[in-house]
């Protein structure tokens, strides 16, 4: 079944939880398609596992627009969801619409997701009005990294609690179908959950938000940079590749690969004609 924003909400409390993964090009989104996850996220987290930058804020448009292409060709029942990067929406409503717009025509999402809570209301509602669907997130938004001093746990003081949920329910004011939470308490994420109506997609947030999302390099043991507390590796295939690399370079020395079924032929009497 085609995954659409309207599905994703009718999941909202209901025993199904729903399914979020990142994918950067068209082989993983189509893998992740036929897994039968419900979402993928073209994160800016390409920045990091993709591009090897240190963090997200040099991540362009141009960068979200060309991976988001790839992975929609991918992904023929998944909602897609791409991030708008750093300073895309932030200088004003405008340029978050515009910028938006291109992400939705020239990157093919089905939405797209940005960071902040009422500081960026105005621009999703402005977006909303476009017809253009807005996942929300909020906790730790790593393009404000720089202005909350690290990679932190959000949430964790009473005033701070408040103000996510204030956020929350602001964010789903200014029409966000979905929110993520990201490295939030859990209790806090439960509340909420427990208090807006659209879904609540964790990360680091505990397990009862209404869905879960991982960076896939993560999940599957590629990206060994750093592990966050929240990752849960279900493969290594990282090592898996590092065997198979080793195992190409050995056959490729003793003269094992290529063998003979994975050449062509040609006739004899052709090759004899040419010395």
């Amino acid at each position: 079944m085609k995954n659409t924003t309207s599905t994703i909400m009718q999941m909202k409390g209901t025993d199904k939880k729903i399914s979020m993964l990142t994918a950067y090009d068209y082989t993983t989104a189509k893998l992740l398609d036929e897994a039968g996850v419900n979402t993928i996220l073209v994160g800016d987290s390409l920045g990091n596992v993709i591009l090897g930058y240190e963090d997200t804020i040099s991540v362009t448009m141009e960068d979200m627009i060309h991976h988001s292409a790839a992975v929609a060709r991918g992904a023929k029942n998944a909602l897609v969801v791409t991030d708008m990067p750093f300073m895309s929406y932030q200088t004003g409503v405008y340029d978050a619409v515009t910028n938006a717009g291109r992400i939705m025509k020239e990157g093919r999402a089905g939405a797209v997701k940005l960071e902040g809570g009422a500081d960026v209301c105005p621009q999703i509602e402005a977006i909303v009005k476009a017809g253009i669907p807005v996942c929300a997130h909020l906790g730790l938004t790593p393009q404000s990294v720089n202005a909350i001093g690290g990679y932190k746990i959000q949430g964790k003081t009473e005033a701070a609690a408040r103000k996510l949920l204030e956020d929350a329910k602001a964010v789903e004011k200014a029409g966000a179908f979905a929110v993520v939470l990201e490295c939030v308490p859990a209790k806090l994420a439960k509340l909420v959950t427990e208090s807006i109506q659209i879904p609540t997609i964790g990360i680091g947030a505990g397990a009862d938000c209404d869905g879960q999302v991982l960076v896939n390099q993560d999940m599957l043991g590629m990206f060994s940079d750093y592990v966050p507390k929240f990752v849960k590796q279900f493969a290594h295939v990282g090592d898996i590749i590092r065997d198979a690399v080793k195992s190409y370079i050995e056959e490729i020395n003793n003269g094992v690969f290529p063998a003979e079924e994975h050449t062509y032929k040609i006739d004899d009497n052709i090759i004899e004609k040419l010395y």
